[in-house]
């Protein structure tokens, strides 16, 4: 579809006057319009492009409007129509409005209300296009949209997620790192909810300013700042009866977080700008990779908003923890990227399956499918080999492991004071990482703020200015 403010619109109507005076204001409002003074002229406008909207007149010379709508809905099933009559009347409403037309207005019109109505209805089309987007991304990202789980911890998240789904909770936190496949899994607990064939609306906290994402959220009001040209519907209004997933929760900006604290709590908002109460019934599933204990201690997130969150806290272990998905997640993606990319690889030989399993992934599910992605397009055989992987997956296979600095570590018999055991094994990866911080934390089981916190905990001087 075309932007709502640069649309392509049909008018049709045998009344030349009536068809300039649409088109002038449609003109002007920077839309592009077409004519049409009859149903087989309009019929065939459709036929070769179909348009953002249609303004179809109830009386035309060959054929009653009403009559085309099924021929207008076999071309372009969602296309929206505005039925504008001189024979306005409750039954003919109904009729046109079951005949799947989305307006109905009484000639003579105000043209500013017939403005309003095709600005409606853009909006409308537009906005339902977003939720077919929202709806089928979640299950692109991370390619095939299956939940594996043939480890015993992701049977239980997926034991877990049919529970939930099931029942009446209204808000649901995920946790887990990075490329877990948080999204896979809010996909799954929409999918297996009542509310399957309601909308499934997400959005990332860290992608818009802190404005932008209130409007994104709640939507605003004409004239509720410098670009709000018009009245806007956001995420949580047009999810109304189905889910709203927010990811990266744990990044929100304070200034956002006692609105959305309020929200949870009611199910009640208002755009930017608006003064009215809107109420709306839909699932809230938040996920962060973040540390919700951390944020909230050092300041950055409400303690009250973290309690609303967590009600239902669900954890994704990280790929490492669960060795046995790593073959049925290898063979979902290969299948997806053979589809995508025209190949026909059937595996993956010796030498490359024992070095995945040998790499820990630090970045999970999506490290695994990015590294398959380009296994499979540029691998030239039928099975892909240690020379197809990227070249940190590929030297794992082939590293010695010393039996030694495998060993768990053993209490010595004097004891030890744990807190300097903590701050020299957290000195020791940071050197052996030069610094980087996010290296450093995944050598010893934890996120980058764990780290950061840690840093600041023992004072470690040289490595505050480090860049992670």
């Amino acid at each position: 579809m075309s932007d709502a403010m640069g649309a392509r619109v049909l008018i049709v109507d045998d009344e030349k006057l009536i068809r300039w005076s649409m088109s002038q204001a449609l003109k002007e409002a920077g839309h592009v319009v077409e004519e049409a003074g009859t149903a087989a002229e309009a019929l065939a406008a459709v036929e070769r492009e179909v348009p953002d909207l249609v303004l179809l007149d109830y009386q035309l010379p060959d054929r009653l409007g009403t009559e085309i709508m099924p021929e207008l809905r076999r071309i372009a099933p969602r296309m929206p129509v505005i039925m504008v009559t001189a024979h306005a009347s409750v039954p003919g409403a109904v009729e046109a409005l079951r005949g799947g037309v989305c307006d109905y207005i009484g000639k003579p019109f105000e043209i500013g209300d017939l403005m309003q109505a095709a600005a409606r209805a853009l909006e409308a089309g537009r906005l339902r296009e977003v939720v077919e987007w929202h709806s089928g991304r979640a299950l692109k990202d991370l390619g095939g949209g299956s939940i594996v789980a043939e480890s015993a911890a992701m049977r239980e998240v997926l034991r877990v997620v049919r529970q939930v789904a099931s029942s009446g909770a209204a808000t649901v936190l995920l946790l887990g790192e990075s490329g877990v496949g948080k999204g896979i899994v809010a996909r799954a607990l929409h999918h297996e909810s009542a509310a399957r064939e309601e909308p499934f609306m997400n959005i990332s906290c860290t992608s818009l300013p802190d404005q932008l994402l209130e409007s994104e959220l709640f939507g605003h009001e004409r004239g509720a700042f410098t670009d709000a040209k018009s009245r806007k519907k956001g995420l949580v209004e047009l999810a109304d009866g189905g889910t709203v997933f927010l990811d990266e929760i744990g990044d929100i900006a304070m200034s956002l977080q006692a609105k959305l604290l309020g929200f949870l709590e009611e199910r009640v908002f208002r755009r930017v700008g608006g003064v009215r109460d809107i109420n709306v019934k839909v699932r809230v599933i938040a996920a962060t990779n973040k540390d919700l204990d951390l944020e909230v201690a050092e300041g950055r997130l409400r303690q009250d908003l973290y309690y609303r969150l967590k009600v239902i806290p669900i954890t994704i272990p990280p790929l490492r923890e669960r060795a046995e998905d790593l073959p049925a997640l290898v063979a979902m993606f290969i299948e997806h990227f053979n589809t995508e990319f025209g190949k026909s690889v059937r595996g993956v030989d010796d030498a490359c399956a024992s070095a995945m399993r040998a790499y820990s992934w630090p970045g999970n599910v999506r490290e695994l499918r990015n590294a398959l992605e380009r296994a499979v397009l540029l691998g030239a055989g039928d099975l892909l080999t240690l020379g197809d992987l990227p070249p940190e997956v590929s030297e794992s296979g082939t590293t010695p492991v010393n039996p030694e600095e495998d060993r768990r570590f053993d209490l010595p018999a004097e004891g030890l004071v744990l807190e300097s055991l903590e701050e020299h094994l957290v000195c020791q990866a940071l050197r052996r990482t030069r610094g980087n911080r996010a290296r450093a934390a995944r050598l010893l089981g934890m996120n980058r703020d764990q780290m950061r916190y840690r840093i600041k905990k023992f004072n470690l001087v040289e490595f505050q200015n480090e860049e992670a």
